[in-house]
Order: C-alpha cells, then structure tokens, then sequence
C-alpha cells in the first residue's frame, strides 16, 4: 500500500474488532515482520528481538492456553467475561508474539559490565520501537491490530508448546486482522501540553 510515513502513523490504531481475514498474503505478513526486525534500532546493534508469528490452528492455540491460563487463575463469575474477551482476539488472522533474547541481552552485559543495568532498559526500549514498526507496518498494508500483555501468564506454556528458548522473554502479543470497522476517533491532547521547543529564534 502506497502511503507516505505520516499518513501511516495516523492510521495505527488500537482495532479490537477484527476479522479472520487479511488484505495480504501470509508470505507478505512475514516480509513485513522480518524487515521490521532487520531496521528497528537496537543498543550496541544488539537485535534482541525476536517475532513469532502465528497462523490458522498456531494461532488459535496461542489463545486457548491464554484463555485457559486466565480462567484457572480467576474467580468462576469473571470467566465468561474473560473467555469472550479472549475469543475476540481469536477472532482474527493471526498473532504477533513479540520476545526479548536474554542470551543476547547478558552477553553484553558480560562485554560491559559498567552499562550492566542499562541493558535490560534499552531491550525494552528497542522492544517498543519493533512492535510499533511491525504494527505501523500491518496497517500500512491494511490490516488491524491491537498489542496485548499476557505475558506473565503464558510465557511457560507457550515457549514449551513452540519449542522456543528458555531466554526469550515475551514482552507482548499483536493480534491482526481484516478491521470488521473503524476505530472511532481519536483524541489528541493539544500539543502546547505535551511539547517544548527552545532556540527556534
């Protein structure tokens, strides 16, 4: 989809009401997500992040142990409030899962031991900027999504169903898909509140 970055960094919004559909390939989902990773900033050059991504059965496995991790930990009148919400993530294409590689992130604070705590700060600070790229990038190509943090709750269960590193941290989950409709508006605090500019005379 041919749109300049403004427009794009407009269009990102939080859509909950998604479809099981897509308006690109799956092939084309995973182009976005591996140029995402290859460009997004990181400290040191480190590329600590790490994407799975999640289609079909995959992703509605995902949600189901999020689903179930939930409920067992809830009491019984919250569940069927919980298990719709997570239903409608389910409801869509497919899911980002986005991780923090502590491999990586430990190595360079054996290199460096003076910058030691700062490390697991600029991880997570790489880590937004990635799952801000790849979702500004879906919606470029017209699809939606919302970022999810059930990370806690699930982290175990789903590095043992996908046979993923122990190291790797999950830091949030994207759920994407067709819009079923447009986000409402959206409210802009008035810039003069939030921005402070010196030396422009």
């Amino acid at each position: 989809m041919n749109k300049n970055y403004y427009e794009v960094m407009k269009i990102r919004r939080s859509v909950y009401a998604l479809t099981r559909e897509t308006t690109i390939e799956k092939e084309k989902i995973k182009e976005v997500v591996k140029y995402s990773l290859n460009h997004t900033p990181s400290a040191f050059n480190s590329q600590s992040g790490r994407v799975v991504v999640l289609f079909e059965e995959d992703h509605d496995k995902f949600w189901e142990i999020t689903k179930s991790s939930l409920i067992s930990a809830q009491p019984e009148d919250r569940h069927g409030e919980t298990a719709e919400k997570i239903d409608n993530f389910k409801n869509s294409f497919g899911t980002a899962l986005f991780f923090e590689d502590y491999d990586t992130i430990e190595s360079l604070q054996s290199q460096f031991p003076k910058a030691k705590d700062n490390f697991p700060i600029w991880s997570y600070q790489s880590s937004g900027m990635l799952q801000y790229n790849v979702w500004t990038s879906l919606a470029a190509e017209g699809l939606g999504a919302s970022l999810q943090h059930y990370n806690d709750a699930v982290e175990e269960e789903v590095k043992k169903q996908y046979g993923l590193p122990s190291k790797w941290k999950l830091m949030a989950q994207m759920p994407f898909g067709k819009p079923a409709q447009e986000p409402g508006e959206k409210e802009i605090i008035e810039a003069e509140n939030k921005l402070k500019v010196f030396g422009l005379n």
